[in-house]
């Protein structure tokens, strides 16, 4: 894994005759050339991003269809689906594949940069003392780099800060989009797609749409267990069980925020609500300046858990306590203290 992350150290951005250039912390090194980068100082790179795991667990059929929509001349992509469902997990998927190599030669030593849309609110002074809008720039700065692409979650939000700020943000994009000097990844849910994006046919004429479902159970499962590492990594707390007795436990968390059990106001979806509650029981570990995360800190976290009803966490307690009594009796736990 570190021999992974040293191949990352050294990612840069060409831009005609600047380069920006993304340290390993995903902190941007700044010369006095590219200062006022609005890539630079309002951009995240994803593809320098420290990955512990695959961050795109058993998302490879959405990462494929999105390389290929990048891959189409004058075609952007757009994923859609309910929120916590991993639309941001599937794009650092992407990102983690590039680092890997594992993409096509096409977009080899690509840079995903991810943008906010408030970030490109306001103008941009350049050198000359010329006032530009940020989004021009931003523009420019993609299409000289020709190795970028830009990610924007939310990005219904370019028509709703369109209509608050008087910046046409949709139709600024339009030109570079349609030439395919700019490509970018959006993310929204199918509501927000449905009411800001539809109605502007000429916008999305760019955009592929990729329809993201919330994954099944044994897929949650599998996300769960790859993903533990990094909040082991994240948290410094270990789970000590065998991988059987884990897997036991992942299926629990899973079954205990499935669809009817979840309170509807939070919208909360797997893999989100399960991660939720996974590390939660982390977080317990942590407070108690324990080494390892036990059977009860993954009760306290069912106890306390707030994406479920609370007739549901009452009737979860009573299955935890049933299905682990052994471990629960090995460890000498106290359910009364709870």
């Amino acid at each position: 894994m570190d021999e992974m992350f040293d191949m990352i150290e050294d990612e840069t951005l060409n831009l005609g005759d600047e380069t920006l250039s993304f340290n390993d912390d995903n902190e941007t090194k700044k010369d006095d050339k590219n200062d006022n980068s609005v890539l630079l100082n309002y951009g995240e790179n994803l593809t320098t991003k420290k990955y512990i795991t695959n961050p795109a667990i058993a998302r490879d059929d959405e990462i494929e269809k999105t390389i290929l929509t990048i891959l189409t001349p004058d075609k952007s992509a757009i994923l859609v689906g309910k929120a916590g469902i991993g639309k941001t997990a599937i794009v650092e998927g992407i990102a983690y594949k590039i680092q890997n190599n594992d993409v096509p030669n096409a977009i080899k030593g690509y840079d995903i940069i991810k943008i906010n849309t408030s970030s490109l609110l306001g103008t941009y002074t350049s050198e000359r003392g010329t006032e530009e809008l940020r989004i021009n720039v931003l523009l420019k700065e993609v299409e000289k780099a020709k190795n970028v692409i830009l990610f924007i979650d939310e990005i219904h939000t370019l028509v709703i800060e369109s209509r608050n700020s008087g910046i046409d943000f949709v139709n600024a994009m339009k030109p570079a989009l349609s030439r395919g000097d700019v490509k970018v990844i959006g993310a929204t849910t199918l509501d927000e797609y449905n009411q800001y994006l539809i109605r502007d046919k000429a916008f999305l004429r760019r955009f592929e749409k990729i329809d993201v479902a919330e994954p099944d159970a044994d897929t949650t499962v599998k996300i769960l267990m790859g993903s533990y590492p990094k909040i082991e990594k994240q948290t410094g707390v270990k789970l000590a069980y065998s991988s059987y007795v884990i897997e036991n436990i992942m299926k629990f968390i899973v079954n205990m925020t499935s669809e009817y059990k979840r309170v509807y106001e939070l919208g909360s979806r797997w893999p989100d609500n399960a991660l939720a509650l996974l590390s939660k029981a982390f977080s317990y570990a942590k407070f108690d300046n324990s080494e390892f995360v036990t059977f009860k800190h993954f009760y306290k976290a069912v106890m306390n858990c707030q994406s479920v009803y609370s007739d549901v966490v009452k009737k979860e307690a009573e299955v935890f306590k049933t299905t682990f009594k052994d471990f629960l009796e090995k460890e000498n736990v106290d359910l009364n203290d709870y």
